[in-house]
């Protein structure tokens, strides 16, 4: 999945150039903490940490049943994950903005299992619909296929856009 990438000059140093796909990606994989921007139904925002996987042009990340966050996705499926660095000098900050869909499917959800295991040492037991830990807690998957994504670069500071078709 290669992305149109657009460079803003307008918010960038003279002589900056675009951030090439490949490092914006590498950011989204490497990652292991994401802010997940939602909305309430009040129209309030409502932010909160969370760990993410990518795979297969998705960023995913998981959920209680119980939580504002389910809740707030169920009545509004747009929302934002950002990660990066929190230096002013140094680093690529990374915002996918998309829509949440919930991921289902004993196949599916052990793949991506097996990746929560690699990545975050997280054990999930998997039926159909969601994740279970060992307390027995419920988590929703969701997947976040991109419609834009945004890089901000530090050294030299950058700012290039990533549209999908």
């Amino acid at each position: 999945m290669e992305p149109i990438v657009d460079f803003n000059g307008d918010f960038s140093e003279p002589g900056a150039s675009a951030v090439p796909w490949a490092d914006a990606l590498a950011v989204l994989t490497g990652s292991e903490m994401f802010w997940l921007s939602t909305v309430r139904r009040s129209g309030r925002p409502h932010v909160t940490p969370l760990p993410a996987v990518w795979d297969e042009g998705v960023l995913h990340f998981c959920t209680g049943d119980q939580e504002q966050k389910s809740a707030n996705l169920l009545a509004n499926p747009a929302c934002v994950l950002t990660t990066g660095t929190n230096r002013l000098h140094e680093g690529l900050d990374v915002v996918v903005e998309g829509t949440a869909v919930r991921v289902t499917g004993r196949d599916r959800l052990s793949h991506l299992a097996a990746l929560w295991k690699t990545k975050l040492d997280w054990d999930f037991e998997v039926d159909e619909e969601a994740f279970h830990d060992a307390d027995g807690r419920t988590a929703w998957v969701f997947g976040v296929a991109p419609d834009k994504v945004l890089s901000f670069g530090k050294n030299p500071y950058t700012q290039t856009r990533y549209r999908f078709s």
